[in-house]
């Protein structure tokens, strides 16, 4: 059994694509396309399921398609669609370091070396000059500068990421 701890989220079965059983995925994250694996993992019903597919492409920078094993005509998938689609970490880990994505962080839990852990980053907003982790915790959302800087350590098997923050940051 596939557990949470061994995936993180890459993306959401949005739509079906044509009468052959293609299916788009909305990706976060590509390292699909970077790392060897011939299977994506589907959350359904609360339970991770390993998919096996026969090839994929890319529709645009946000969406590929995909062509799962077995599963040959638009109404096969339709029960996929919605569903929320993980990558196994012990795979991801396999891509070098430079190659991260900022998909990869969200869903990791963010403590600072001071004031203990902050909590989940929700999302990874790149739309400013300083890329920030935006935090849902205990104290409600954070943004948080994603700054080599600031990072202490990452430990990517229990997704963590220790951080050291500017005194008064987290009092904005």
């Amino acid at each position: 059994m596939i557990k949470d701890s061994e995936v993180y989220k890459i993306g959401v079965l949005t739509k079906t694509h044509g009468v052959n059983g293609e299916v788009a995925l909305s990706f976060t994250d590509d390292v699909f396309d970077r790392v060897e694996c011939d299977y994506l993992v589907v959350k359904l019903d609360g339970i991770l399921v390993p998919f096996y597919f026969e090839e994929y492409r890319f529709k645009n920078n946000e969406v590929a398609l995909f062509k799962f094993e077995r599963l040959d005509s638009s109404e096969a998938v339709q029960f996929l669609l919605g569903s929320e689609v993980y990558f196994p970490l012990a795979l991801a880990e396999e891509a070098e370091e430079g190659e991260l994505t900022w998909g990869y962080f969200v869903g990791m839990t963010v403590k600072d070396e001071h004031a203990g852990v902050l909590g989940v980053i929700e999302h990874v907003d790149e739309t400013t000059i300083n890329t920030l982790f935006q935090i849902d915790g205990p104290k409600g959302e954070l943004l948080i500068p994603a700054q080599e800087d600031f990072i202490l350590d990452i430990d990517h098997k229990k997704r963590v990421i220790l951080m050291d923050l500017p005194e008064g940051l987290l009092d904005l």
